[in-house]
């Protein structure tokens, strides 16, 4: 569920391949200062009863944009991801972690890192990109698309993926009463290195 958050922020390096750098050629991300945020939602016929929506971060790891190749190059550990919701116990939380990086979502033990790399980006406005790309998500390989922004140096964006889509079953509870919807929010703001 929460690896759709990684495809968003691959899809954010990739514009930033069309962002002219203070100099040209290969910038490295800043991981001190670049996050991904997904937000999974609930759904179900008693959803509005029990359960809550989920926020999770997840850190960088690694990447480059190549302004000169026009390539973008994304890597985020799958074990890293945070759960950083507002409500709910420490306890939900922890069980929410140990669910999203096990073998039911994420397997983070047997697909470590979550990986973009950009396939093509056209400008779509004044500093707007439309980037395409491919992301490497619980062993599933699958093209992605988004629109990306700068503002003031970070390079933000979101968009929409289906966790099936890289065969992951969105998790229920209660008999299939209370689950979290198939598609998750993707929310990135990335940095250059400078």
């Amino acid at each position: 569920m929460r690896a759709r958050n990684f495809s968003a922020l691959w899809l954010t390096l990739a514009s930033l391949a069309w962002i002219p750098p203070a100099h040209a050629g290969q910038q490295a991300i800043d991981t001190a200062k670049s996050v991904m945020t997904v937000r999974v939602y609930k759904s179900g016929v008693f959803s509005a009863f029990g359960g809550h929506d989920h926020e999770i971060a997840a850190p960088v790891a690694g990447g480059f944009v190549d302004t000169a190749a026009r390539r973008v190059e994304l890597r985020v550990q799958a074990a890293a991801l945070r759960v950083r919701d507002s409500k709910g116990s420490e306890k939900d939380h922890n069980e929410i972690q140990k669910t999203m990086v096990g073998p039911e979502v994420l397997d983070a033990e047997r697909n470590p890192e979550i990986v973009f790399k950009s396939t093509t980006v056209e400008p779509a406005g004044s500093n707007v990109w439309k980037v395409r790309g491919e992301v490497t998500l619980h062993g599933q390989t699958r093209p992605v698309t988004l629109q990306v922004t700068e503002r003031d140096g970070h390079f933000v964006g979101n968009t929409l993926l289906k966790q099936r889509d890289f065969g992951i079953k969105p998790v229920s509870v209660a008999g299939g009463t209370v689950r979290v919807k198939d598609e998750v929010r993707i929310e990135f703001d990335i940095q250059l290195t400078r």
